[in-house]
């Protein structure tokens, strides 16, 4: 049996191929697009998917990840709730609603790939986030918690996940939205909503959460893992510049000017943060506030199924923070989809179809979060035959191969990582991956200004051999391969004793997020970290994902040359090509 689900509309357009209940393919429109965080329907992801089913006629079911006709009902009701405020809401939601889904995204999906009514179907916006959390879990029994901006109605849901079934106990509706709530402060702090939100997390290193209590007065906390948000300094029911009022500044102070810069000076040291330190510290205060939320529908949702696992989904599901503290807090077995975010709705989506529609009975699974497409030699050589200034040698020998990389990573040169499948969800995690000298203690700040071009308060990924990385990191539990971990969606603390050996990795507040390389999943990858554990002693190397500022990962060899051609990067490695600058 096939299913294609699709997420389009919103954000982060997706498609995913789910074949007798395993996930084998799934990519977001964005990679083939190139436009970061692309809404529009994902004609080239579903391309993609389908050259793996074999066309769109041996594919059984196509599912949109969410109710169109209950989600305008919600738009328009509530714009005629708050009349005439809600009039400028309306009339931009209209337009894109007509530009962008036609009114009925069901129909231009039939019209699209010629389907018949019958083989096209929906779900629900947070059913779809369940099913992707809790079907590829480990578990077979556990609280699955949805936490996002807003799907239909929903903002947030609890079910139980038991066996195949998967039955939902508790759902909450707007405006008490944890999601746009984050999103607010984003949009206060002078960052993209929908895109910076982890920015602010970043940011958060850098203060003390002096400003806790007031936040923290903002929200309520109910039974039953539910909470309520006063709205009064928000509007989440029909925004149109921005979701916070004047209320919010009177709180906290002015709003944050959009793009300014983060450091006073140009230097990497708090002391020269200036007015930012108070961002900073609302940044640090936000962050608590989310996780002792995040904490409270948690514990909520295992109360209430008496399970002792739980399945996070959702766009919160991403708060790398709040996910290490629920770990070390709560001590259970913790799973989260790679893509938890609306990308990762179509793959609920084709989950949902094939056990809801078609009646599927194997247990879910996903090998790995390698799920995008690959690209052989005639690619990588017609990339590296686009640029006569560039000087590229292929080797036959793998172990050649990793040692010169390796050689170069401890000499701390940047180097540019390109191999296999593309990742699904919005980390590299080792296929389209920059890769730097954890040791060096200046490596951050190279990379992010003169690869990436970005905040120099962004932090790195250390990623890490499993047999190693407790010696580095404090994990929580002994399943961690099974976790968040392996995805990077978990920051934990760096061991004071391992600091300064890894400084390039290690945040401000002594964290880090942590990626652990399986070996079954990424075997080159893992065996290139084995070569620089053998020149250093270190089993780390930094890992953050390979594009500029601004740009969505690179897909294509062309991608990463061009990507290569444009920064200061030292090396480009595609599959068993080293290319180096002419000097």
């Amino acid at each position: 049996m096939k299913v294609l689900g699709i997420a389009y509309g919103y954000h982060d357009s997706a498609a995913a191929l789910v074949v007798d209940g395993a996930l084998v393919v799934a990519a977001q429109e964005e990679r083939f697009s190139r436009v970061k965080n692309d809404s529009a329907f994902p004609m080239r992801a579903i391309e993609y998917c389908l050259s793996f089913a074999g066309g769109v006629g041996e594919v059984d079911l196509v599912v949109y990840y969410e109710d169109w006709k209950e989600k305008f009902d919600r738009i328009v009701s509530s714009s005629f709730e708050h009349y005439p405020l809600g009039r400028g809401f309306l009339e931009n939601a209209l337009r894109i609603w007509v530009k962008d889904r036609k009114f009925d995204p069901l129909r231009e999906i039939r019209e699209r790939l010629v389907l018949p009514r019958r083989k096209v179907k929906a779900v629900k916006h947070h059913e779809s986030h369940a099913a992707a959390a809790y079907y590829l879990s480990p578990f077979s029994d556990a609280a699955v918690v949805t936490l996002d901006g807003v799907g239909e109605h929903e903002v947030m849901t609890i079910s139980h996940g038991d066996g195949d079934r998967l039955t939902k106990l508790v759902s909450q509706p707007l405006p008490d939205s944890l999601g746009l709530f984050y999103s607010a402060f984003t949009s206060y702090l002078g960052f993209k909503v929908n895109e910076d939100e982890y920015k602010v997390m970043g940011m958060a290193g850098f203060g003390e959460p002096r400003f806790f209590d007031k936040i923290r007065s903002l929200v309520a906390f109910q039974d039953g893992g539910r909470f309520t948000i006063d709205q009064r300094c928000f509007n989440f029911l029909t925004p149109i510049e921005r979701s916070y009022n004047g209320w919010l500044e009177e709180l906290l102070g002015p709003s944050r000017e959009q793009d300014s810069p983060f450091f006073k000076e140009e230097v990497d040291a708090p002391a020269a943060l200036g007015e930012n330190q108070r961002y900073a510290d609302i940044a640090a205060s936000l962050q608590k506030v989310t996780e002792e939320i995040i904490l409270h529908v948690a514990k909520g949702a295992m109360e209430m199924t008496g399970s002792s696992s739980l399945c996070l989904g959702g766009g919160v599901a991403l708060n790398s923070l709040a996910n290490g503290r629920l770990q070390r807090e709560l001590g259970c077995p913790l799973s989260i989809h790679p893509a938890s975010g609306d990308a990762g709705g179509a793959v609920g989506a084709a989950l949902l179809g094939y056990k809801r529609f078609l009646k599927g009975d194997r247990r879910c699974s996903m090998d790995g979060p390698y799920l995008g497409k690959d690209y052989g030699d005639g690619f990588i050589e017609a990339a590296i035959a686009s640029n006569p200034d560039c000087v590229a040698c292929r080797y036959d020998d793998e172990s050649e191969l990793l040692d010169a990389v390796a050689e170069a990573i401890v000499s701390n040169e940047v180097v540019g990582w390109f191999q296999g499948r593309f990742e699904w969800g919005p980390r590299a995690l080792g296929n389209r991956s920059i890769l730097g000298n954890a040791a060096h203690p200046d490596m951050q700040e190279v990379i992010n200004r003169k690869i990436k071009f970005r905040e120099p308060f962004r932090p790195f990924a250390p990623a890490v051999l499993p047999h190693r990385s407790k010696e580095y990191f404090e994990l929580a539990g002994e399943d961690f391969l099974e976790g968040p971990e392996s995805f990077m969606l978990s920051v934990q603390k760096v061991r004071p004793e391992k600091r300064a050996l890894i400084p390039a990795v290690t945040h401000i507040d002594g964290s880090a997020r942590v990626q652990l390389v399986r070996e079954e999943w990424n075997g080159r990858f893992y065996r290139l970290i084995k070569a620089v554990e053998a020149k250093s002693g270190i089993p780390i190397v930094i890992n953050t994902s390979f594009n500029l500022k601004g740009e969505p990962i690179v897909t294509e060899p062309a991608d990463a040359m061009r990507t290569f051609e444009w920064s200061d990067m030292d090396m480009l490695v595609m599959e068993n090509w080293i290319v180096r600058k002419a000097r």
